[in-house]
């Protein structure tokens, strides 16, 4: 997809192309081996686009959410189940991160709009983080 919209980039003004991984990509888990390896692919096809594309003035970073609980793929019983996991409520299981703070898309969303907007206009190659701080990838 990136190729095929290589030429229309081109031609706009302050070019971006984002790509949503994960933070399992900096950071593996146990038991998600096959997500892993496909994030991580993604990963490394995104910095070699930006090598690639940045003669052509078209960014390439990468966004790094953990934790989005606020999606279709966390049901209240996972959510139970994983923090029971940890021994810990959901509300702090949401909060797992060094500030305390928990992740929604709508943080996502706004990253986004900034890292495709004039805040990064200088910016590509860069592997974002949004997770509220994560030990492993500190």
């Amino acid at each position: 997809i990136l190729m095929a919209c290589a030429p229309f980039l081109e031609l706009a003004l302050n070019p971006a192309f984002l790509i949503i991984a994960t933070n399992n990509a900096p950071a593996p888990g146990p038991g998600a081996g096959a997500y892993s390896v496909a994030k991580a692919g993604l990963t490394q096809l995104a910095r070699v686009a930006a090598l690639e594309m940045a003669a052509k003035g078209i960014r390439v970073n990468v966004l790094h959410p953990n934790a989005v609980f606020d999606t279709s793929l966390w049901s209240e019983e996972l959510l139970k189940e994983r923090a029971d996991s940890y021994g810990i409520s959901v509300d702090a299981y949401k909060a797992r991160n060094l500030l305390g703070v928990e992740i929604t898309s709508s943080d996502v969303a706004a990253m986004a709009c900034a890292a495709a907007g004039p805040v990064f206009a200088k910016t590509t190659g860069a592997q974002i983080p949004i997770d509220g701080g994560d030990e492993r990838v500190i």
